[in-house]
């Protein structure tokens, strides 16, 4: 997603099974994708996404899809890089990602969350911004991710003397943190930068777990371009809208518990039109 550095990358099927019993419209369903089985691509250390322990929330929503579907979960773990969907979605080795922006090479499900990037603060220090283009950022130390939306945000507004542009990705055996994001929080904690600018469903959660207080400030005001909200998917392969139309209903029937889970994880939930937060449906 974006965020964690990048929307992350991006992104058939089950039956339709009821007590065992296999529908018509099933018959239909590409041999790619397994039937017994949701088989899922995912990062295995990529918090608070997915992690191989199961501890993400996409391993969380995994799980309620998988209940849904009456089927086994099992995973096809690869860390997220260059390559990832054509080594996971592309060879056939699982069938579903549960975290996409979408792309050229997958096809999206209808989108279960709206989310935005997030201005991320120790508490109290700069209370009150709500946009990129407050005066009182001209003389901080602000940090993201290459590549990413707020990058090109802080380009156009001259802020480039004091940006510090994290790498994508961190593949080194000596690398101190699972995540840029999570390296780019504890330099927040730390002081070394005043302000994150990082995609809100990685960074309200790292945020949390940093053991400094913090705020996370959605960036619900930016100008259209570049977007700073996206609407979030699972990715399946081209041409398996069988297998699309099966996730769907699966997301429809459980949006509330989908929605649990993801403020669990402090994500941040826009409305699906617009640029504001979205009330609970619990409330």
């Amino acid at each position: 997603m974006i965020t964690r550095a990048s929307l992350h990358a991006a992104l058939g099927a089950l039956l339709l099974v009821t007590a065992g019993a296999r529908t018509a419209s099933a018959q239909h369903l590409p041999d790619l994708v397994t039937t017994d089985t949701l088989r899922v691509c995912s990062d295995p250390g990529n918090m608070p996404f997915s992690e191989k322990k199961g501890d993400g929330f996409e391993n969380k929503i995994a799980e309620i899809i998988a209940d849904e579907l009456k089927v086994k979960l099992r995973y096809y773990w690869l860390t997220q890089g260059p390559g990832f969907v054509r080594n996971t979605l592309g060879t056939g080795l699982c069938d579903v990602i549960i975290g996409t922006s979408g792309g050229d090479i997958i096809q999206p499900t209808n989108p279960y969350y709206r989310s935005s990037y997030a201005l991320i603060s120790r508490h109290g220090e700069l209370s009150g911004i709500t946009s990129l283009d407050d005066p009182r950022l001209k003389d901080k130390q602000i940090g993201m991710i290459a590549g990413t939306p707020p990058a090109d945000r802080i380009g156009a507004l001259g802020l480039t003397a004091q940006a510090h542009s994290y790498a994508a990705y961190a593949f080194g055996a000596d690398r101190k943190f699972q995540t840029v994001a999570a390296e780019v929080i504890a330099d927040v904690a730390s002081k070394k930068l005043d302000v994150a600018l990082l995609w809100g469903p990685s960074g309200g959660w790292l945020a949390k777990q940093s053991g400094v207080e913090m705020d996370v400030v959605p960036l619900l005001k930016e100008p259209d371009r570049p977007p700073m909200a996206f609407r979030v998917s699972m990715g399946v392969r081209l041409n398996e809208n069988d297998w699309k139309r099966t996730l769907n209903t699966a997301l429809r029937k459980r949006k509330a518990d989908i929605e649990k889970v993801l403020r669990e994880f402090q994500v941040p939930l826009l409305d699906e039109e617009e640029n504001k937060l979205l009330q609970s449906s619990a409330q």
